[in-house]
């Protein structure tokens, strides 16, 4: 059983192919990085909305951006993502012959290399704002915030019916492929490894010797410039390269405390830590520092600050305290990103509905 178990986990279609342990570490590597950097942009806009509100509202965009440097970075000096270089892989074209390989230092081809970038930046950045938009959708659908004729209404109805089937056929895509995997009847851990056409294999010492050599290299020569936008050019590729290489360094030192961060923040955790971090309701504030556009509180307490109405469907915002009518707020939230009161940087699954005895 135990020669079993060691065939499954070490033999492979080639005899340089990782682990199905390799491959699956590297790829929780930039999952666990997410989360964590996500929790630490929250911290700041939280503790300054003024100066890092901006990173909270765009944190999607901003991280994408500095995950295509990142990737494209090692793609094109190490032939491998930041994570699979971190655990020692490299990317080769898949039904190329051993002797033709191009070496680890020299970089992926540039057709492999952009279908690598796409499918490691550009593909989650779109399901992140697929699940998004899905979740939106789901919220009002539940609380009715469009009105009844809405042109939408088929639409997002059959796109929220679709979507759960959609997502558990893509995972099963991707179980699938790691079952083949695992069986030796596969190549390719990810179907998308196969669609931008490479595999994975181990560094071997020839390869990070040949790094290690470029990169002294390139940091003791300097090419001569000679027209001004081959100045310009060449201060661009600079910049991105010490951007991409302070992000791999910083990442290379922290990845373990992020991934700390990961579990700790994580959603299976909660419990425990409130339990280990409560502290008593801080009473509501008194004095407020009100912005030009921000509504003044109604006398009266049934009135909604928003629309001055009688509230209609009560919902409190966890974040302030304060309570208003659930179409008016959740609309609010959703395009500021704010509490209309005090101004605290919040989100959409901050509004708790309230329910009266009554009901």
């Amino acid at each position: 059983m135990a020669e079993h178990g060691a065939h499954i986990t070490t033999a492979s279609v080639a005899d340089d192919q990782p682990s199905i342990f390799e491959v699956v570490a590297q790829d929780s590597l930039m999952t666990a990085v997410r989360p964590a950097l996500q929790h630490v942009v929250k911290v700041l806009a939280e503790s300054n909305p003024a100066h890092y509100g901006f990173l909270w509202r765009w944190f999607d965009e901003i991280f994408t951006l500095l995950d295509f440097l990142l990737q494209q970075h090692y793609l094109s000096r190490t032939s491998a993502s930041f994570s699979e270089h971190f655990y020692g892989l490299k990317r080769i074209v898949a039904g190329s012959l051993p002797h033709l390989q191009r070496p680890a230092s020299a970089g992926l081809p540039k057709e492999h290399l952009w279908k690598s970038a796409m499918f490691l930046v550009l593909l989650p950045y779109l399901k992140v704002k697929l699940e998004k938009l899905a979740s939106s959708l789901r919220e009002e659908d539940e609380y009715s915030i469009h009105p009844p004729s809405s042109h939408w209404k088929r639409f997002y109805r059959a796109f929220l019916a679709a979507y759960p089937f959609v997502n558990m056929a893509w995972e099963g895509w991707f179980l699938t492929q790691q079952l083949r995997y695992i069986l030796g009847k596969a190549e390719h851990h990810s179907p998308l490894l196969k669609l931008a056409g490479v595999r994975l294999a181990r560094l071997t010492a020839q390869d990070m010797q040949a790094i290690k050599q470029r990169l002294v290299e390139a940091s003791a020569t300097q090419e001569p410039v000679r027209s001004v936008g081959e100045k310009i050019k060449s201060a661009l590729k600079k910049a991105v390269g010490g951007v991409a290489l302070s992000l791999s360094t910083g990442l290379s030192v922290g990845v373990f405390f992020l991934q700390f961060l990961d579990w700790w923040y994580s959603s299976e955790n909660q419990e425990a830590i409130k339990s280990l971090t409560a502290l008593p309701t801080p009473p509501p504030p008194v004095h407020l520092d009100y912005n030009s556009d921000s509504p003044l509180l109604p006398k009266m307490k049934t009135v909604c600050p928003l629309c001055r109405k009688t509230r209609v469907n009560d919902t409190v915002l966890a974040t302030s305290g304060y309570v208003f009518c659930y179409r008016c707020v959740f609309n609010y939230v959703r395009s500021h990103q704010a509490c209309p009161i005090t101004g605290y940087p919040t989100e959409v699954q901050h509004l708790i509905k309230l329910y009266s005895p009554e009901n």
